[in-house]
């Protein structure tokens, strides 16, 4: 029992800290009414009528009548697809209010394995954000259509589930389910009869038969919804709905719609980012950015705070923990402005002080981060323009192909047929019918794998670009009109142990390194922004009209999401789970 928390709750002791002249965002009964917040060490001590809390040595915040809200979770996100390393990541988001985030770190995982997020682990106990980890559930996504670094089986998942800060399973996909693979629903029967565990969905077009099968296998949420009709298919059936308003996706207005209309409960109603570009971070925000967006839909205040605070901690069984301002609750929240112009000015962590009056009081040092995250980039043949060919049927002048496009908006693959050239038997491909190279170079050293297929959507028109950030294996994609641009581009990642490139003519015309796991970068958000922004840039004057077309490519390898995809294996139709060939026939 903490003595000290019960004397400051009492009145016997003075607070630590006492948030008064403020407006309460209760977001247990939805209400807003004056008061303030008595904090003692990490918890809170007492809400409402606090000056009795205040003694000798209390520090004192005036709200100055601004609204006290909770600290912010988001249930669903991959820190690491900010690029930045944890440390980097903790502060950036704290200084949106976020101060607890749900996180599997699975793209940590792929590269480096249990011992890899576990080392990430240990550098985020220097952060004020609390973190709690969903163990992956799965590592890789497709074992026989990729190549990974790290791997998770149930024995090892099991061992996970056993920390501290474990609270389930994250990303079952649907149709793995759907198939009953073995190792899947055995590590999910051991969180089903785990208490306060929970399993995490992943279930793009689960509708019907489907989706009841998912969540009478014990999926409990689901952050996949697109439209209407698939938020309220989950609410209906009892899914917490996690609707995604992230850099990647933004589906909240639609999600949104149905409910609204309907005046229906959104209790079970929470709003996640999944993934967070770094400039999207920077220029925009984090869950403040999404809690503006909700008001902008119709959303009312109280019940926008709940959607980033209670409703994700109820999603994990963690709202006896963290969500609302409560008594004996962990010490996380800011002080806001209105739903007129909202934006956090103030924020507290685990009952320290992080940011007054929008300046950040927090800098944590660089992480000397563990070997197991260091130098994952190697290969086990070279690399040269003939890795990259595609052949046509022999004695083919033309051929038709399949290729992937890219949606504009959401990076999800739809397939188109084109009929290209053969030139010395290799299959060219055709700017001007937006169809280009790509191909993924297997990057753990492993079988030296190269997938290759076409792709359009980007509109590249010349050059190559390349990443070492492909979901969910991380191998290095590289995507490009001509093949000696596209072998430079892959080298030199490899060289500079990952990172993202865009080469022309030979010609590295700009780069960023990502020297933790080929993945994140020890820069600052505002550092790291900067070089993205001119990263991009130059992407976009060879035509690329994607505002973010490297998280973009980093999706095109992702075998868990419709309806094409490219790993190190080859060209994968996801809807059959099989590799194919992107040559089709011979054509006239």
């Amino acid at each position: 029992m903490d003595k000290k928390l019960l004397a400051a709750a009492g009145g016997q002791a003075p607070a630590d800290i006492v948030v008064k002249n403020g407006k309460l965002v209760n977001v247990y009964t939805k209400e807003i009414y004056e008061g303030g917040v008595a904090i003692s060490g990490d918890k809170i001590a007492a809400v409402g009528d606090v000056e009795y809390a205040i003694g000798e040595g209390t520090k004192v915040i005036d709200a100055g009548g601004n609204y006290i809200t909770p600290g912010f979770i988001d249930g669903h996100i991959h820190p690491e697809s900010s690029s930045l390393s944890i440390r980097s990541f903790a502060e950036l988001v704290l200084k949106h209010g976020t101060t607890a985030v749900m996180t599997d770190l699975h793209e940590i995982g792929v590269v480096a394995g249990l011992e890899g997020i576990e080392a990430v682990l240990e550098e985020a106990e220097a952060t004020d954000l609390k973190l709690y980890f969903v163990v992956p559930s799965h590592v890789p996504f497709a074992p026989n259509l990729e190549t990974s670094g790290g791997h998770f089986n149930p024995e090892i998942i099991k061992k996970a589930l056993e920390r501290k800060d474990a609270v389930g399973i994250s990303e079952v996909v649907g149709p793995y389910i759907l198939n009953g693979f073995p190792e899947l629903m055995e590590s999910m029967d051991h969180v089903n009869h785990m208490p306060g565990k929970t399993c995490q969905g992943h279930l793009p077009d689960m509708e019907g038969a489907a989706l009841n099968t998912c969540l009478a296998a014990g999926v409990t949420t689901d952050h996949e919804s697109l439209s209407g009709e698939d938020a309220l298919a989950r609410l209906r059936n009892g899914c917490h709905l996690m609707i995604r308003e992230g850099s990647a996706a933004r589906n909240m207005a639609d999600c949104l719609k149905p409910i609204l209309e309907q005046k229906l409960d959104t209790s079970r109603v929470s709003i996640v980012t999944d993934d967070l570009h770094t400039v999207d971070a920077v220029d925009r925000g984090h869950l403040d950015d999404a809690v503006r967006t909700a008001l902008k839909n119709g959303v009312d205040f109280p019940t926008a705070i709940q959607m980033v605070s209670l409703n994700a901690a109820r999603a994990f069984h963690l709202d006896d923990e963290i969500g609302g301002l409560a008594p004996g609750k962990r010490a996380d929240l800011n002080i806001t402005t209105g739903e007129e112009a909202f934006e956090v000015l103030s924020v507290i962590s685990g009952g320290k002080q992080i940011v007054d009056h929008k300046k950040c009081l927090v800098s944590y040092p660089k992480a000397e981060h563990k070997p197991c995250l260091l130098n994952t980039t190697r290969l086990k043949n070279p690399i040269t323009p003939d890795s990259f060919k595609i052949y046509a049927p022999e004695g083919a002048k033309k051929v038709r192909v399949q290729v992937m496009d890219t949606l504009p908006w959401i990076p999800i693959t739809q397939g188109r047929e084109a009929v290209l050239d053969v030139k010395d038997g290799v299959v060219q491909c055709d700017i001007s019918q937006d169809v280009l190279y790509i191909a993924q170079v297997e990057r753990y050293g492993i079988n030296g794998n190269v997938g290759k297929a076409f792709m359009g959507g980007f509109h590249l028109q010349a050059g190559a670009i390349a990443s070492s950030v492909g979901h969910d294996n991380h191998n290095v994609i590289v995507m490009g009109t001509n093949f000696e641009d596209m072998a430079k581009a892959v080298n030199y990642l490899i060289d500079i142990g990952g990172g993202q490139v865009v080469v022309k003519d030979g010609e590295i015309l700009g780069a960023v390194e990502y020297p933790v796991c080929g993945l994140l970068s020890d820069l600052s958000g505002e550092e790291l922004a900067d070089e993205k922004r001119k990263l991009n840039g130059i992407i976009h004057e060879l035509g690329c009209p994607i505002t973010i077309p490297f998280m973009f490519l980093s999706f095109i390898c992702l075998a868990a999401i419709p309806v094409y995809a490219i790993t190190d294996v080859g060209f994968i139709n996801v809807l059959t789970q099989e590799v194919v060939d992107p040559v089709i026939e011979a054509a006239e």
